[in-house]
């Protein structure tokens, strides 16, 4: 799973980076300090595999994997090649979800960009940037089609549906926002549109705001905007998330423990990423290994065999499943679950449920 980190220079968005990833990315208080995209890979944190690793007495724990990319920052005009605008939209498109940072904290030693903190503002500068990406790259694409209509008429229906979007993106909306139906949703995401990409908003707050509910009235005109456009909101604290990047997990629980935070910011946005994006993960356990694999919710099991190795999809036989929940209900015991009737033999029309503890049978 690759996610982008945009934002408007000087709105934590480094900072953020730095600290889900250790990676250091340099963070200085001027435009432009980042211009080729940092990634970093970040390991989801799933406490069933710590449970499951010590059942299993597991030479090796695999947790699952998000890719952050930090994007460079944007400004007025990067549709147009301004700032490092052609660079920044090159790199947004390859990503499958937008982790937008905005500015929700007042601080006169860092510069906003425009001189005053509004973060709806700052949103939709760089919302308009992509509508103008995406309007330019449609122009092209009506013009295309029209063309090639004189000689295939079939490709009516889909003309008007780009004339459509493109009139949305006209009004200043993001695509995302637009009511589709399955079918004409399905041929839009294959434009491969910018502003079609699911997005969540990190309201990025002072340590002072975090540590009581996170509200303030920025965050609040961030969720109402979120609203809007049916994306996910997240409330953290860069330079806290900084802080516990450098900490054991020990000392990571007595932190936020002090703090009166339940989970870090980064468990937060991991889990709104796979709300965003319809994921869920399912796990493998034995003596050697024991993992977690992410796939789309609604997979089947054989698809989801094959997310381990093309093999197990081909010669797909059966998968033996039980839900980890199930197993704990065992008291961690395979062979009572058994006795129970708890593991169940699944076919090929079996969908795989977030838990799911599987074991793979194939013949290739």
């Amino acid at each position: 799973m690759k996610l982008g980190i945009v934002g408007l220079p000087n709105v934590g968005k480094s900072t953020l980076f730095n600290a889900i990833t250790k990676a250091g990315a340099e963070s200085a208080n001027y435009p432009f300090c980042t211009i080729e995209p940092n990634v970093g890979v970040v390991a989801v944190p799933d406490e069933r595999l710590d449970i499951l690793s010590k059942i299993y007495k597991t030479k090796k724990v695999v947790q699952t994997a998000i890719e952050f990319y930090d994007i460079a920052g944007l400004v007025k005009g990067a549709s147009k090649g301004e700032g490092l605008g052609n660079k920044f939209l090159g790199h947004i498109r390859e990503v499958e979800a937008i982790i937008h940072v905005v500015r929700c904290f007042e601080d006169e030693n860092v510069v906003h960009v425009d001189g005053k903190v509004d973060p709806v503002a700052d949103i939709e500068i760089i919302n308009m940037e992509l509508i103008f990406s995406d309007m330019e790259m449609l122009e092209r694409r009506i013009q295309r089609t029209t063309r090639n209509l004189k000689g295939d008429k079939s490709l009516a229906k889909e003309l008007e549906l780009l004339k459509r979007v493109y009139e949305f993106l006209e009004s200043g909306k993001s695509v995302r926002a637009m009511e589709l139906d399955e079918t004409d949703k399905g041929f839009v995401k294959s434009l491969g549109l910018i502003s079609f990409k699911p997005v969540i908003y990190v309201a990025n707050v002072s340590e002072k705001d975090i540590a009581g509910d996170g509200e303030n009235q920025y965050v609040k005109a961030v969720r109402e905007f979120s609203e809007t456009e049916g994306a996910g909101t997240t409330v953290i604290c860069a330079k806290i998330e900084e802080e516990i990047s450098q900490l054991d997990d020990e000392e990571k629980s007595m932190f936020l423990e002090e703090l009166g935070i339940d989970e870090s910011g980064l468990d937060k946005l991991v889990k709104e990423s796979y709300k965003l994006l319809n994921l869920i993960s399912y796990l493998t356990a034995g003596v050697q290994e024991c993992r977690a694999w992410t796939i789309k919710r609604g997979t089947k099991a054989p698809q989801a065999a094959g997310k381990i190795h093309s093999d197990f999809e081909r010669g797909f036989i059966r998968a033996e499943t039980i839900s980890f929940d199930k197993l704990m209900e065992c008291e961690g015991s395979m062979q009572m679950a058994k006795e129970r009737g708890l593991v169940k033999s699944e076919g090929k029309e079996y969908v795989v449920q977030d838990g799911d503890i599987m074991n793979f049978l194939f013949n290739v």
